[in-house]
């Protein structure tokens, strides 16, 4: 695991859109062979995604060979829906950068068959050569995706139901907990363990247990992300909040890591 330490959640992003850039750009993607990345919602993502933005308005990076696939969506919530993933994603990404209508994946929460729906996904993802970069953030009782605790660690895109806790803490975009929806469709655990690269923002003080549980805890089911310190590719980009609950040993392993 590789961990990035910035003063601020704004340093993380940029850190953060300059490499998905550079990644992008050293690829060398085409038609035949595009770049697979993997994209989350939620409030730490924004300023990526800003970033990102601003880096192909300004001509630095293109996402015309571009393929993605969102880690999750609300079931019952059409695409339209303020508070759809659908809707949060074209608002902040999509509709501002050169990705083809055609490579964008998100799964539907209003499906008639929504276990035929996650199966297709899945498909989808091996047909498009796997996922070359899944970007992600942390909730924070340590869930990657809608992985909630408790999910197996090599569970595959499905149907989840959301803790509580989740529903309160994503209560903040809608009027109220009890709009939001009590299930998700989510990718699994070992979903983003078999992408080739996986990349965690965490920002703020409240995600800093989940961070170092994540870092330096057991790999368990009830820390959904601690899988990833058994990923070969993993970096996972910090504010100084989010690393306050580490140990001092393990910031100083880091940072000296991070020199060489």
């Amino acid at each position: 695991m590789r961990l990035i330490m910035r003063q601020s959640e704004k340093d993380a992003a940029v850190w953060t859109a300059d490499y998905i850039m550079q990644r992008i750009r050293f690829f060398s993607a085409s038609p035949t062979k595009p770049f697979v990345l993997g994209l989350p919602t939620g409030s730490t993502p924004i300023l990526i995604y800003q970033g990102l933005v601003g880096r192909h308005k300004a001509s630095l990076v293109s996402f015309e060979n571009v393929t993605t696939f969102n880690m999750d969506e609300y079931v019952g919530l059409a695409p339209d829906h303020p508070q759809s993933y659908h809707k949060f994603m074209d608002d902040h990404f999509f509709s501002q950068v050169n990705v083809a209508k055609e490579n964008i994946h998100m799964l539907d929460g209003c499906a008639n068959d929504l276990k035929a729906e996650c199966a297709a996904y899945e498909e989808a993802i091996k047909d498009a050569g796997g996922i070359e970069l899944f970007l992600g953030g942390i909730g924070e009782d340590g869930h990657i995706a809608f992985n909630e605790p408790g999910s197996s660690l090599t569970s595959r895109t499905r149907v989840v139901a959301l803790t509580q806790e989740t529903r309160e803490v994503n209560a903040r975009f809608f009027s109220r907990v009890d709009e939001v929806p009590k299930e998700a469709l989510s990718v699994g655990v070992g979903t983003v363990m078999d992408a080739r690269e996986v990349v965690i923002a965490a920002a703020g003080k409240r995600k800093a247990r989940a961070v170092a549980a994540c870092v330096e805890g057991p790999v368990t089911q009830m820390c959904t992300a601690s899988c990833l310190q058994m990923h070969p590719n993993v970096t996972l980009v910090c504010d100084e909040a989010a690393i306050a609950e580490l140990k001092y040993g393990t910031v100083q392993y880091y940072l000296e890591a991070e020199k060489r």
